[in-house]
């Protein structure tokens, strides 16, 4: 009886960890930005002087983004810029010009996924 109770806590424990590990997935950037995760997504902004992109993951591969949008606010200190993305190729959202983007900079990111609720996402960044 004490045997075939501790091999079925042992399968029930192996299960666990099975299902666990299905779902892990890093949340390291891949493109050099900063990384924030919200509504089992991963986000991934990429703010540059001269463009914004913002790559979007789900469990590790690239999210559907045809029909996708995404108004960032930008915030530096008191002063409060919006900048709207839409997609560029199959793998990220940008827009193109000149933003006052560096560090200590805060981003507060609306997206919205074809077909989805829209996810309200945050990062500061480095």
């Amino acid at each position: 009886m004490k045997q075939l109770i501790a091999t079925t806590l042992l399968a029930l424990m192996a299960g666990t960890a099975l299902a666990a590990g299905d779902h892990a997935h890093d949340h390291k950037p891949l493109n050099g930005g900063v990384v924030a995760e919200a509504s089992d997504l991963d986000f991934e902004l990429v703010a540059k002087p001269e463009q914004i992109a913002l790559y979007v993951r789900d469990h590790g591969k690239p999210a559907a983004l045809a029909g996708a949008s995404a108004k960032l606010t930008l915030l530096n200190g008191s002063e409060k810029s919006e900048v709207s993305l839409s997609p560029a190729g199959a793998e990220r959202l940008e827009a193109k010009g000149a933003f006052k983007v560096g560090a200590g900079t805060k981003v507060v990111a609306l997206v919205q996924l074809a077909g989805k609720k829209p996810v309200n996402v945050r990062f500061a960044l480095k």
